[in-house]
Formats: structure tokens, C-alpha cells, sequence
């Protein structure tokens, strides 16, 4: 198929994804998936921050290059986690009410991360109207892979030195100032001049919970042991989360056969226990199923790939095994 794609591609996606669901799923079914529970919903916040808690714990307890090290690993992964709260929040598939994904979306998932569900919602939902299409603006996260192990490499260094974190907070912050378009896929666009005149309202309506949720985080840290213990934080948001997160960015939409197709464009990952701990909270490696129906909540995800699997989607749909083998496949250029 040629690379050109067509703007109609993303209505006759939208058609196949429809299709696909009908084809696999009663609408009983479908009703049963889009379930909500509150006290599952509140368990898998739970444990995304019992973690970062467990991390910050072993450092005030032995404070040493070992503990550290292990925190920094667990608070980048969780941060994956917190930005997967805000994802499934965005959608409104945590809890049954707006108001609570809104809430809990941003004070523990975007917030702690400089993000805020307001910009990030309507922005990812044109991600999901336009997978895998030049409409889709997380397009260019797909691209470059696979590349050289020399590359990726390289690519890897600049994530776990920070380099890669410091300059996506930088550009982050610009457009929480209005002074780039919100993009988080890798694609810079300077706002004219008539948009970019606000700054202070843009920085007060975008980075007031950003910044309140990390002075909270820096209260408590000061109370309870010392204000450096705070710097945690910022230092794996800028390492170990910038790392992981290229990964789980790789896994879902990178290296497809056809990138128009719907069971091609989107990865599901069978992924183990360390896999699922550090790539993929809240199930997030069940990421086609996740595309079929992006209300569904993260809860229901297993049951939901069970039944697809039973009926056979997976024979034709993009499946691989294990977060180890997409990197192998993304560094196999000679």
C-alpha cells in the first residue's frame, strides 16, 4: 500500500473499527465491558501511588546509591502510570462520574507530570479519530523505527542522561504558555504572535495544578523527612520516565505492516510481570483492544482480549510477545 494516506482513510477506519466490534462482540457484551466500577477504578489509582510512596519510603529509610537507583526505576515507571490515569480519565473510563475521572485525572495523574487533562483531552481523542493517518498528531511518534542497535543506543543515552527530558519539559511548558500548539508527538509549531500574548493567563489556567501538585509533593517530603527527597521526582521525570515511556511509545504504534489498518496500526503486548510493572499500568499493553473501544476500562481489558482471542482476531491482528521483543525489532537494522 503506498505511504500516501488519504484524509477519507480516517472515516473508513472509524467504519472498520465498528465493524470489527460488531463482528466480535454482542452488544450485550459490549454493555458488559463498558462497565465502570469506582472500587476497581480506585484500586488501580492505589497502586500507581502506593509505589511512588514505597519509592520515596526506601530512600528516607537507607538513604544510599542502591535505593536511589531502584526509586528513580519505580517512580519513572509509575509516572507512566500517572500518565496512563490521565489517558484513561481523558476518556472518562475510570469512574462512573465526570467529575471524579476529572478530579482524580488531574491531581493524581496529569498534574504531578506539568500536564492537565483540558488540553490533553480533545488532543489525544484526534489521535484516536486519525490512527495511524497524517491526521493522527502523535504520527511522528511512530517513525524511525526500526533503526541501528548504534541508534537506539543513542537514543536510550539521551533519555536515561536527561537530555531527552529536558528538552521535552521545555517544549511542554511553551505550550502550556501558549507559545507552541500542544503537540505531544514530536511536532513543533510556533503560535503566531495574537495567540502567544497571554502568557501569564495561559501559565496561570495551565500550570497552576502542575505546580500546587508538586509543591504538595515537595510539603510532604519536607515534613515528613527532608525537601531533598523531593528531587526524586523531577530527576526520574526527566530520566527513567522519559526512557520507559519511549518504549511503551513504540510499542503501540510503531513498525506496523499498514499503518491505515485498524487491526494493524495498534500493538497488543502479552506482557509478564515485570513487563506489566514497568511498560504497561493499567493494562495499557492491551493497546488494540483499547482502540476498538477507547471507553472501555482498563479493568475490563483481559476479559475483553480473552474473548477476541477465543474468537480468533488475533490470527490477523498485530500481537507481539513482550515489550523485549519490540526493541529487538526496533534496533534490527544492520
Amino acid at each position: 500500500m503506498s505511504e500516501v494516506v488519504r484524509v477519507s482513510d480516517k472515516n473508513n477506519q472509524s467504519k472498520r473499527y465498528q465493524q470489527i466490534v460488531s463482528a466480535y462482540f454482542s452488544r450485550e457484551e459490549i454493555d458488559t465491558l463498558l462497565r465502570k466500577s469506582d472500587l476497581k477504578a480506585a484500586w488501580e489509582v492505589f497502586k500507581v501511588w502506593f509505589w511512588i510512596g514505597f519509592s520515596f519510603a526506601i530512600v528516607a529509610a537507607w538513604p544510599n546509591v542502591l535505593t536511589v537507583i531502584l526509586a528513580l526505576i519505580i517512580i519513572g515507571a509509575k509516572q507512566l502510570g500517572c500518565a496512563i490515569i490521565m489517558h484513561d480519565a481523558s476518556h472518562y473510563a475510570l469512574f462512573h462520574s465526570k467529575r471524579l475521572n476529572n478530579f482524580i485525572g488531574n491531581w493524581f495523574g496529569a498534574f504531578p507530570i506539568i500536564h492537565n487533562i483540558n488540553q490533553y483531552r480533545p488532543y489525544h481523542l484526534q489521535h484516536h479519530l486519525a490512527t495511524g493517518t497524517d491526521e493522527d498528531p502523535d504520527i511522528n511518534l511512530t517513525k524511525g523505527y526500526p533503526t541501528s542497535k548504534k541508534s537506539m543506543i543513542r537514543k536510550f543515552s539521551r533519555d536515561l542522561s536527561g537530555v531527552s527530558g529536558l528538552k521535552n519539559y521545555f517544549g511542554l511548558i511553551a505550550m502550556h504558555l501558549g507559545i507552541l500548539k500542544y503537540n505531544l508527538g514530536n511536532y513543533v509549531e510556533k503560535l503566531v504572535e495574537e495567540q502567544s500574548g497571554y502568557l501569564w493567563k495561559n501559565g496561570i489556567n495551565n500550570l497552576w495544578g502542575p505546580i500546587a501538585s508538586n509543591l504538595i509533593m515537595l510539603g510532604l517530603c519536607w515534613f515528613f523527612v527532608s525537601p531533598w527527597l523531593y528531587l526524586l521526582w523531577p530527576v526520574a521525570m526527566l530520566t527513567t520516565y522519559m526512557f520507559i515511556l519511549r518504549i511503551r511509545s513504540m510499542a503501540e504504534h510503531s513498525m506496523v505492516k499498514d499503518r491505515t489498518d485498524p487491526l494493524q496500526n495498534s500493538r497488543t503486548i502479552k506482557a509478564n510481570w515485570l513487563e506489566k510493572f514497568l511498560f504497561a499500568p493499567l493494562n495499557v499493553n492491551y493497546h488494540l483492544e483499547h482502540h476498538l473501544l477507547f471507553t472501555v476500562p482498563s479493568y475490563n481489558f483481559k476479559k475483553m482480549h480473552q474473548i477476541l482471542k477465543e474468537r480468533g482476531l488475533y490470527k490477523e491482528a498485530n500481537y507481539s510477545h513482550g515489550y523485549g521483543e519490540i526493541i529487538r525489532k526496533a534496533a534490527s537494522v544492520t
